[in-house]
C-alpha cells in the first residue's frame, strides 16, 4: 500500500515552495536595479558630455551588474508568478538557485575580464587620469554600498529576516541573547563523579530533544542505564527513555510544549537536577536549507563591486601619492580574485542544489530515527531541497505493525519544521 500524500503544513497538495522572504526580496532587488541603471546612465551621458573614458568604462561596468541584478528579479517574478503551475513538478523554488547559478557564472567572466585587463595594464601602463578617476570609484563605492544596504535588510541574503536563533543560556537558562552561533539548544552542566556531561534541549529545525553529551574526554554513557524525568511547575512529571547516537545520547520522546520544568537526570551514580526555563522560538531550519541563493547572488554582485571600489580607490590614491602606477593593476588583480572565489562558492551551492544533493543531512537523519526509533525500519529514503527553507522527502518503511499505514508516518513528520512535502511508501516486514 501506497501512497502520495502531501504533508504541507495543512495546505492540502499545493506545491509553493518560495522562501519565506520572496516579495520583500524581490522589491529589494528591483530598487537595486533602478538605482544602478540610473547611476550607469548618468555616467554613461557624463561621460561622453565630458570626454572622459573613464566615466563611460564605469557606466558600462556598472551595467554588468545591473544586468546580473535582473537575472533575479525576473527571476522571483517569474518564480512567483508560476507557483501554482502544475508543470512545475516540485513548484518553482528552485528557480532561484538557477539564478544564482547564472549571475555565479557571471561573476566569474566579470572577474577573468577585470583579471585580463589589470595584467595587460602590468605589461602596458596607462596613462591615468586620477582628477576624474578618483571620483567616480567613490560614487560607484557609494551606490554600491546603498545597493548593500537595500538587499541586506539586516539578514544578508538570508531567505529569513529571523534567521537568528537564542542563544546558549548558561546556568539556569537565563542570558537568552540573540547570537549567530547557537544552535537552537540550550546547555546546562551535570557534574558526576563519572565526569561533566551536558544536558540540552535540541530543537534545531526538528521536534525537540534532550541530548546528554559527555563534556569530558573519555566519559560514556549507556543509553539504557540513563533516564531523564521533567517536572513540571503544575507538578506533572514525564519519563524519557534515551538512545545512543555515537557522541551522544537522545531521547526517543520529542519534549512537549512549553520548555520550562525542572530535568532530574537519572545515572547509575546518582541523580542531578538541571532546570530549563522557556524562551523564545525562531523557525531555526538549518541554514543551508533556508537560504535564498537569489538575493545572495544580487548581494555577492554589488559587494564584489564595492570591493572593487574599495581596491581602485586605494590602488588610485597609492599610485598618486607616490607614483606607483602599478598599484592599480595590482588592486585589480586582487579583485579579479576575491570575486573569483566569491563565485566558485556562489557556483557550488547553487550547482549542489540543482543537482538535488541533500543540503541538511542533520534532516534526513532526524527522519529516519523518528521512524526506526518506534521499531520500524526505513528502506529507502531521500530528502533534497525544493526552495528555500522547503525540504521533500520520499520515505520507503517497513513495518510488522499491521495498523501503521502511511497516514501515522505523515503524523510522526508533520512536526519537522521545513519538510514541506513528504511522500510515504508502506510496505510489510520481510524477515
Amino acid at each position: 500500500m501506497s501512497d502520495f500524500k502531501d504533508a504541507a503544513f495543512g495546505a492540502g497538495h499545493d506545491h509553493i515552495f518560495l522562501g519565506a522572504g520572496h516579495e520583500k526580496n524581490e522589491r529589494k532587488t528591483w530598487a537595486v536595479i533602478a538605482l544602478c541603471s540610473a547611476m550607469m546612465l548618468i555616467e554613461i551621458i557624463g561621460g561622453s558630455m565630458f570626454g572622459s573614458l573613464a566615466l563611460v568604462a564605469d557606466g558600462l561596468h556598472m551595467s554588468t551588474h545591473a544586468g546580473a541584478m535582473l537575472i533575479a528579479a525576473l527571476a522571483y517574478t517569474y518564480a512567483r508568478k508560476h507557483a501554482s503551475d502544475s508543470r512545475f513538478v516540485f513548484g518553482t523554488g528552485k528557480l532561484g538557485d538557477l539564478a544564482g547559478f547564472t549571475s555565479a557564472i557571471v561573476l566569474a567572466m566579470i572577474a577573468v575580464l577585470i583579471g585580463y585587463e589589470a595584467v595587460s595594464r602590468f605589461l602596458s601602463p596607462v596613462p591615468i587620469h586620477f582628477g576624474e578617476a578618483i571620483p567616480i570609484a567613490v560614487g560607484g563605492l557609494l551606490v554600491n554600498l546603498a545597493s548593500v544596504w537595500l538587499l541586506s535588510g539586516g539578514d544578508h541574503g538570508h531567505s529569513h529576516g529571523h534567521s537568528h536563533s537564542h542563544g546558549h543560556g548558561h546556568g539556569h537558562g537565563h542570558g537568552h541573547g540573540h547570537d549567530d552561533h547557537a544552535h537552537g539548544e540550550e546547555v546546562q552542566k551535570i557534574f558526576a563523579p563519572s565526569g561533566v556531561f551536558a544536558v540540552s534541549i535540541f530543537e534545531d529545525g526538528v521536534p525537540p530533544v534532550f541530548r546528554i553529551a559527555p563534556a569530558t574526554e573519555g566519559s560514556r554513557l549507556d543509553a539504557s542505564a540513563v533516564f531523564v524525568t521533567t517536572v513540571r511547575p503544575d507538578g506533572t512529571q514525564q519519563l524519557f527513555a534515551l538512545a545512543d547516537r555515537g557522541d551522544y545520547l537522545e531521547s526517543k520522546e520529542d519534549i512537549p510544549e512549553p520548555h520550562a520544568f525542572k530535568a532530574i537526570v537519572r545515572m547509575p551514580d546518582g541523580e542531578y537536577e538541571v532546570e530549563f526555563e522557556e524562551h523564545e522560538h525562531h523557525d531555526n531550519a538549518h541554514d543551508a536549507a533556508t537560504r535564498d541563493h537569489n538575493i545572495r547572488s544580487a548581494y555577492i554582485h554589488v559587494m564584489a563591486d564595492a570591493a572593487v571600489s574599495v581596491l581602485a580607490i586605494i590602488g588610485l590614491v597609492l599610485a598618486r601619492a607616490f607614483g606607483w602606477l602599478w598599484m592599480d593593476p595590482l588592486a585589480g588583480v586582487i579583485g579579479a580574485l576575491v570575486i573569483a572565489n566569491w563565485s566558485y562558492g556562489l557556483m557550488r551551492d547553487t550547482g549542489a542544489i540543482l543537482l538535488d544533493m541533500n543540503p541538511d543531512r542533520r534532516m534526513a537523519e532526524n527522519v529516519r530515527h523518528a521512524i526506526e526509533d518506534r521499531g520500524d525500519k526505513v528502506v529507502d529514503l531521500h530528502v533534497w531541497r525544493v526552495g528555500p527553507g522547503h525540504m521533500s522527502a520520499v520515505v520507503s518503511v517497513a513495518t510488522d505493525e499491521t495498523q501503521r499505514d502511511s497516514r501515522f508516518y505523515h503524523a510522526v513528520l508533520a512536526r519537522f519544521k521545513g519538510l514541506s512535502h513528504v511522500t510515504v511508501e508502506v510496505q510489510p516486514y520481510q524477515v
